[in-house]
């Protein structure tokens, strides 16, 4: 016999349970209950297959695009795909607003570079006319530019287009209300989902209430290159630890994810469906990176306007974006807690035994660079601090007797004080580009010591290349 792969299985399985599915709901169609036959103003049928081929929907797979109307309230979609396509849904809130802060922080925290290389697709999910309006209105003013260069697009899909958001079983025990909005919330993240198919390589979904970290779609690529250079199997990538936000998809899977979320959509909420998509996917642990890309940063949940407190713990302001680099020191280092742990993003950090004066952490850039910040930070709860040493940026590369890369000349920025060193504006004192970063330790000290970060930020880096 012959033996079927993972994904056919997969895909089988799903289109079992979505005949079951249209057999219990005869009256209901995947593109809703009949429409209306007057045309919709600025109507889109989007065909996913446009940009991405059917060989990549598995054994032409043409039952997986949704025939879907949608209404293009801003904007226009590209015909040259981007690296990454950014999609987040946003509905009227009970108390406050922060789709627009939203859409300003991953703007604002990319380089020209980064923003042509991707585009945000927003779905303004409410049915409430006047809001949809207003809101969209307040796009229009504040990203003009964006609009225009193809970076925003704002959609809405018509509420015929939806199944039965109310009468649902109520899972979990959840509230009927609680049913009602988490299944809706599936339905909206299947639909701006299948939109956003052909629109990039890559897919990042997000929340309309959360703030980026700078640079954030070049610590993607890297992270994807790495992931590729490793030859990972991996179905979703996960650049924060909260609900659905920083979640990565390839673009080839988003098809049968969107439908994914269709079919089940009033089974559990969004979160717990896609860790099953993952798992269905064949990627069973988590691939999670830190620090976090993304921080939640709303008050009052979008569900009855509730009060929610969740924070990122490992979300990282994002001030500095660490270049290539090789770091290397003559501390004598505790088992595995080398001298990069501390350039890397994550929680790693150096821990070396006690300092001699002269000794050094020494970090050389791949290319060199423009320093504009520096900010490190030595010590854990108080203990193990770097108590006397400065810091340094360096010029030409030489190899010393010990193999080992370093700089030809140095000059002092600055000092530690209390552990720390941080410092603006270097430039504008320091303006050349330099090849190295050193902390020189200028007096020996008995306690070990700790170097927990080392963080840059730069001018005129490559984006594929910051961390």
């Amino acid at each position: 016999m012959r033996r079927h792969s993972k994904k056919n299985v997969v895909l089988a399985v799903l289109l079992i349970i979505g005949g079951l599915y249209f057999i219990s709901h005869s009256n209901f169609l995947i593109a809703g209950p009949a429409r209306p036959q007057e045309p919709i103003p600025n109507e889109l049928t989007w065909q996913t297959e446009r940009l991405v081929s059917k060989e990549s929907w598995v054994e032409q797979g043409d039952y997986l695009p949704l025939n879907v109307t949608y209404q293009l309230l801003a904007g226009a979609p590209s015909t040259q795909q981007r690296y990454l396509s950014v999609g987040l849904s946003s509905v009227k809130r009970k108390k406050g607003s922060y789709l627009i802060p939203t859409l300003q922080s991953l703007f604002s925290q990319s380089s020209p570079e980064e923003r042509s290389s991707m585009v945000v697709v927003v779905l303004l999910a409410d049915f409430d006319v006047s809001w949809r309006v207003t809101t969209a209105r307040e796009i229009k003013t504040a990203f003009a530019s964006e609009l225009e260069q193809g970076q925003l697009v704002v959609l809405h899909v018509p509420q015929d287009v939806y199944p039965p958001v109310t009468g649902l079983k109520r899972n979990y025990n959840d509230a009927p209300e609680r049913v009602s909005f988490r299944s809706k919330q599936n339905l909206d993240y299947s639909f701006l989902i299948h939109y956003s198919a052909s629109l990039g390589r890559y897919y990042l979904q997000l929340e309309d209430d959360v703030s980026s970290a700078k640079n954030f779609l070049s610590t993607i690529r890297r992270r994807v290159e790495e992931q590729e250079a490793k030859k990972t199997t991996w179905a979703m990538l996960e650049f924060s630890a909260l609900g659905y936000i920083g979640k990565l998809y390839k673009s080839t899977h988003l098809p049968l994810l969107a439908r994914f979320l269709f079919l089940f959509y009033q089974e559990m909420p969004c979160d717990w469906l896609m860790t099953r998509f993952r798992e269905l996917m064949t990627q069973k642990e988590t691939i999670i990176f830190k620090p976090s890309l993304f921080q939640h940063m709303g008050t009052f949940s979008s569900f009855q306007g509730t009060y929610n407190k969740l924070k990122d713990k490992d979300f990282e302001e994002g001030l500095y974006t660490n270049p290539l680099a090789e770091v290397y020191s003559d501390m004598s280092t505790y088992k595995n807690q080398f001298p990069k742990l501390a350039w890397e993003p994550g929680e790693g950090f150096f821990w070396g035994r006690s300092p001699e004066k002269g000794n050094h952490l020494t970090v050389v850039f791949t290319d060199p660079t423009v320093v504009t910040g520096v900010y490190v930070e030595t010590g854990s709860g108080g203990k193990d601090l770097l108590e006397s040493a400065q810091v340094e940026l360096g010029h030409d590369v030489i190899t010393t007797e010990k193999e080992e890369k370093s700089c030809k000349e140095f000059q002092s920025v600055g000092t530690l004080e209390n552990g720390k060193f941080e410092m603006q504006d270097v430039d504008k004192r320091y303006g050349s580009a330099s090849s190295c970063l050193r902390i020189q330790v200028t007096a020996a000290q008995k306690d070990w010591v700790i170097i927990k970060k080392i963080r840059i930020s730069t001018k005129l880096s490559t984006p594929s290349r910051q961390a």
